[in-house]
């Protein structure tokens, strides 16, 4: 399960930069990035089993119980050996006596990336996000390209958490959706609408065809954009129309040169339950944060709740789901089964058979066959995989201005249910011609 948020004390106000020309007052807190200590799986072997030496020849002396043993034990150090556990580091990410920090395991370096990107966003550490988000979406390519890890015998014999992290699809689309903001942020519009397109693909089952994206902000956004380039946007407002649940998305404004990208409220988070803690189920991040507005040269820009994190964590294309994974959990099921049944049919030949006999030995060597089907369904370990970004915002929303150049200050009121401020920022930036103004917000 993922960690629990702690409290934020309260702290004086300090300023910090958002980008040239940008700042917004925010409570003074270090920015600091995510480390644990680094990954101290021991690496287990098992000798190879052996068979020992008789000096019988295969034969009448040679029993059918030594055969039925000897592969039954033979099974089960074969299974067994495939539960060990191994380390996923490498000589590039281990934590030397000279280093400062301790590095991410091999297997979670995409997530520690998806982590501090979140951080260095809202500390307004722009090229440090970037930097996270490109060795995450690096990453990303060759864990789901053709990796030896996406094997299906290793996706089935180990642990889902000891498996390379690649997060849900709502977590890898917020990857896409902060990277194309940055983009947008260094005047690259055509890009931020590719990042918006991806992230889009990868909410929607692109093999099967079963469900499409439905993330209102990255058609509007890719709509936007379109506009700003001097294209067509309408196909992406119709569709980011039909996504939203509650408050309309505003029409395009082409004149408008400064949009401000909002978040707010807290994430999903993941947890585990079933038999067999098979069954990925997702927890909603509660938030006072209901609505955010800003107010800037005498405008005042409503920015609803366009997006909820939580509903994309539960839903595949509006659909609502139960769990994820309930899949492996029939396989271990079934292997379980398989074994009980071994065990207690080698018991009742062996128990009803006084003398010995082919019969009791066969019996001993379901015993043995049972036990080995036990270790195999032990090994196919199903465990949902419950490592999540847990600082993801619960919600995203959108507001753009037109404004003259020059230095401008914006107040953001983060509003509760009841419409009252639960907490109020201030955004200064200046404004250049010729370029939209990018200002991004949080209520983290």
């Amino acid at each position: 399960m993922c960690p629990t948020r702690p409290s934020e004390p309260s702290a004086p106000l300090i300023s910090t930069r958002l980008q040239p020309g940008v700042t917004v007052r925010s409570p003074q807190k270090p920015f600091q990035r995510f480390q644990s200590a680094p990954a101290r799986e021991a690496v287990e072997t098992a000798a190879p089993f052996s068979r020992p030496t008789t000096g019988l020849k295969p034969g009448a002396n040679e029993r059918p119980f030594h055969r039925i043993a000897i592969a039954g034990v033979s099974l089960a150090l074969l299974f067994s050996t495939g539960c060990a556990t191994y380390s996923e580091g490498s000589a590039s990410n281990a934590t030397s006596s000279t280093s400062s920090a301790p590095q991410a395991p091999r297997r979670d370096q995409v997530l520690w990336s998806y982590r501090n990107a979140a951080l260095a966003m809202r500390a307004g550490r722009f090229d440090q996000a970037k930097t996270e988000l490109d060795d995450a979406i690096a990453r990303l390519g060759g864990i789901l390209g053709p990796n030896k890890d996406a094997a299906s015998a290793r996706r089935l014999f180990n642990e889902e958490s000891k498996k390379m992290f690649i997060g849900e699809p709502y977590e890898r689309v917020m990857a896409y959706f902060y990277r194309g903001i940055l983009y947008w942020m260094h005047g690259e519009p055509d890009n931020a609408r590719a990042c918006f397109r991806t992230g889009q693909l990868i909410d929607s089952d692109a093999e099967n065809k079963t469900y499409a994206g439905d993330w209102a902000l990255l058609d509007y956004l890719d709509g936007l954009a379109s506009v700003k380039l001097a294209a067509d946007g309408s196909d992406a407002f119709a569709r980011a129309q039909a996504h939203t649940r509650a408050t309309p998305l505003p029409p395009y404004a082409p004149r408008a040169n400064v949009l401000f990208f909002v978040e707010f409220g807290n994430g999903p988070l993941k947890y585990a339950t079933g038999q067999f803690r098979e069954q990925l189920r997702f927890r909603e991040g509660g938030s006072s944060v209901k609505s955010v507005v800003v107010k800037i040269a005498g405008q005042t820009l409503p920015a609803p709740a366009y997006d909820d994190l939580y509903f994309q964590a539960t839903t595949r294309g509006g659909r609502v789901m139960d769990h994820i994974l309930a899949g492996k959990a029939q396989f271990k099921a079934g292997s379980d089964a398989v074994g009980d049944a071994a065990i207690i049919s080698g018991a009742v030949l062996a128990s009803h058979q006084k003398q010995r006999s082919n019969a009791d030995e066969v019996g001993a060597g379901l015993l043995l066959f049972g036990l080995a089907s036990k270790l195999i369904s032990g090994a196919t370990n199903p465990t949902a995989d419950t490592r999540c970004w847990e600082n993801l915002p619960g919600h995203l929303s959108f507001a753009a201005a037109e404004l003259p150049p020059g230095q401008h200050t914006a107040t953001v009121e983060f509003l509760n249910a009841a419409g009252t401020p639960h907490r109020v920022k201030t955004a200064t930036f200046t404004v250049q011609p010729g370029r939209d103004t990018v200002v991004f917000l949080s209520d983290h």
